[in-house]
């Protein structure tokens, strides 16, 4: 049997390793545009969501947002240059930077 002491440090732990994971999470605001119509990248053969976030000195960063269950029911920005808050997890593949989306506000 589990003492009560046990069950606090066992839920004390899970707490912990809760907010562990939730700081791997970002919130990015930005615009959301198309790589292929918006910003006519070469190696865009279809739609492909973009965020450009702008930092305090004015570099843009593209951030290629992974297609899941989320940015397929937020919509396509296609041809259109849409202000986004996008709530996700960043990595790198193939030379981009790529932001899975648990949230997609539009403004």
């Amino acid at each position: 049997m589990i003492t009560r002491r046990e069950a606090i440090i066992a839920i004390g732990g899970l707490a912990v390793a809760a907010r562990g994971f939730a700081a791997d999470e970002l919130t990015l605001k930005g615009e959301l545009v198309c790589a292929k119509c918006g910003l006519n990248k070469p190696d865009a053969t279809e739609c492909q969501d973009v965020l450009l976030v702008k930092d305090a000195t004015g570099k843009t960063t593209e951030y290629y947002i992974t297609k899941n269950k989320v940015s397929q029911e937020s919509g396509e920005a296609c041809t259109q240059s849409i202000p986004a808050t996008v709530i996700g997890t960043v990595s790198t593949k193939d030379d981009k930077t790529w932001l899975t989306a648990s949230k997609i506000t539009k403004h």
